[in-house]
Order: structure tokens, then sequence, then C-alpha cells
């Protein structure tokens, strides 16, 4: 399965309109279509398996900006962290501290989302609002040098119903809205994915993370 051409250049044209940021899921997909986009002129790619994403980045062009957008295990942040663009993902306090000290090793400040917990799912990872506040306190108080957090991250429930996804997307974005008033570091909502991108968007969202629409169902 090639990538569609087609529907990339639409969707990036729509996108650009907007001004918004489009993260190519590129998880499972061989080389040879992330080259196809890359030669197409996008830079933005995401990859849930660390794995995966090291070996990628090493073969690839270096000026990918790699986005990991999958559940990251604290044991597995140094084999990304001199090459990842942004971690999207981070749910603890834990896991912040670790990425602290692995980009300290290598002498980068890497940039991180807070993944918050929208979707009714037990399965979606992330924050309440309560662990979330609690979690930028922390920040701020333990003085992270190379940690730059810069946003939230979420999920809506995997479901038909758009009027509940919709709904999921607002109270992410008055959290965000809250949290902007006091600190205006925080610049990126990235929310929605191929099958919700264009309601994230009409609710506000920056950054959207597709993939079966410009790749194809996943392998």
């Amino acid at each position: 399965m090639a990538v569609n051409r087609e529907a990339y250049l639409q969707l990036k044209k729509e996108l650009d309109v907007e001004g918004v940021t489009l993260v190519a899921v590129s998880k499972t997909k061989p080389f040879e279509e992330i080259l196809e986009l890359y030669n197409l002129g996008h830079r933005d790619f995401g990859e849930n398996y660390v794995q995966e994403m090291a070996e990628k980045a090493k073969q690839l062009p270096q000026d990918i900006r790699w986005h990991f957008i999958g559940h990251l295990q604290t044991n597995k942040v140094k084999l990304i962290v001199s090459f990842v663009q942004l971690i999207q993902s981070v749910d603890s306090l834990k896991l912040l501290l670790e990425i602290n000290k692995q980009a300290q090793k290598v002498n980068r400040v890497v940039d991180c989302l807070m993944q918050v917990h929208i979707a009714q799912e037990e399965t979606k990872f992330g924050l309440d609002e309560n662990e979330l506040i609690e979690l930028m306190k922390e920040f701020e108080s333990k003085g992270m040098q190379n940690v730059r957090i810069c946003g939230l991250m979420g999920m809506a429930s995997f479901t038909d119903d758009m009027n509940k996804v919709r709904k999921e997307f607002q109270n992410l974005k008055r959290l965000f809205d809250r949290l902007t008033t006091h600190d205006s570091r925080l610049t990126t909502l990235s929310m929605g994915m191929t099958s919700d991108y264009r309601i994230a968007i009409e609710d506000g969202s920056n950054m959207v993370r597709i993939g079966s629409l410009i790749f194809g169902e996943r392998n």
C-alpha cells in the first residue's frame, strides 16, 4: 500500500489554511512510504513504538521531526531522547523526571506535551485534571532545565457518537485555555485523528495526528 498522495496534498492544503500542524502517523509503515511523503515536503512523523522509531531515525533523513505519540516507558526514554522532536504522551512525574535526566546527558532540551485522559474508555492513558495541575506544580518546583512543557495532548473515545467526541475535545480545550491564562509557554493542543480531526480543529486543536488517511490501514 503506497502513500495516498492525493489525500495527503488535499489534507495538507486544508490544514495549512487553518494553521494546524499535521503529524503523519507512520507506525508500522516501511521506510519507502515515509520517504515518499518526505519527498513531498513533509517533515513531522509520529511513531508509537520506541525501537521502531529509533531504527527509522537512524536510516531516514536527519531533518525529519519525530513525534513520539505512544505510551512511553521510563526505561526506554534513553533510546529516543537524543533526536525526538516532541514527546506527546507524558503522563507521570516519574516519566518527566526521566526525560529531564536523559536529556541532560545529551545536552538537549526536549519538548513535551502532557497527555490528558479525556476518553470514557479505561484503556486510554493520561492524567486527569487534578493530576495534571499537580504535575505542573511539581515541574515548576523541581526546576527541570532539560524539559519544556509546551502543551497538552488528548485522544477522544473510539466511537461513532461524534457528539460525545466533541464534548471530550471541548473539555480538553477548556482545560488548555485555563492553563494558558497562567502560562504563555503552552502553545500546542494536539487532538484529532483520521476519524475526528475536523471536529478537533473546530474545537481548537492546532496539531492533528493522522495515519490511515495518508498511509491506508495499518499493517
